[in-house]
């Protein structure tokens, strides 16, 4: 496991921690999330119900009617699934995630407490320990180019072999409304993003990315 993992992750906020744990760089879990879910699925705790087929949901959690959820997907307990949020495929979720109004999440592992909303959509992505998301806050996984991406990490760029891959956002990381993170975008624990920022390549734990690119340590 590459210290990068450690760096960014509380593995004992998520019940993927053993996927996370067999890989070498945290993004390798990506295209491994739906096997894994297959695999959790037979010893998940007694408190867990399969609510439709490939689709686990933890107790105490409130999921509205018109939220849409396509398995397989494992949801932890005292969650919000909130109007129109729509969970599609391959999420495996904390617990006292919320997941609100017109956002969607696809492909991604969701740490316990994670907020994402208001109008958000992290797809192909990962969310550490109480991270948040401000209203209209885009995690984009897909180059115009529909180029491999890449991730700058050790100011090094390496590639991933991903054609889809949103980004890696540590622990209590706090990004702002409307703020755009390019793929690959990696981001440190206690990170604060401006709002209205687009966001790419590695942004330093306990950094704060101001609008016009400046970055200053969080006091």
């Amino acid at each position: 496991m590459h210290p990068l993992s450690i760096r960014l992750f509380d593995f004992t906020h998520t019940l993927a921690a053993p996927l996370l744990e067999r890989v070498h760089y945290p993004w390798e879990v990506l295209p491994k999330i739906a096997e894994y879910i297959q695999e959790l699925a037979q010893q998940l705790p007694a408190d867990f119900e399969e609510i439709a087929p490939q689709v686990w949901v933890g107790q105490g959690t409130y999921i509205e009617k018109t939220a849409l959820i396509m398995g397989p997907a494992i949801i932890g307990r005292n969650c919000q699934i909130r109007h129109s949020a729509f969970i599609r495929d391959q999420v495996i979720m904390g617990d006292r995630v919320v997941v609100g109004n017109s956002s969607e999440v696809k492909n991604a592992i969701l740490f316990d407490e994670v907020q994402i909303p208001h109008f958000n959509y992290v797809g192909d992505s990962i969310l550490g320990y109480r991270a948040h998301l401000g209203a209209g806050a885009i995690l984009s996984n897909f180059k115009s180019t529909h180029d491999e991406i890449n991730v700058y990490l050790d100011e090094k760029k390496m590639g991933t072999g991903l054609r889809k891959f949103g980004a890696l956002i540590g622990d209590r990381v706090e990004i702002g409304s409307n703020a755009v993170l390019f793929p690959g975008t990696i981001v440190g624990r206690d990170a604060v993003i401006y709002p209205l920022c687009p966001v790419r390549g590695y942004v330093a734990e306990g950094s704060i990315l101001k609008n016009d690119g400046s970055i200053f340590p969080r006091k």
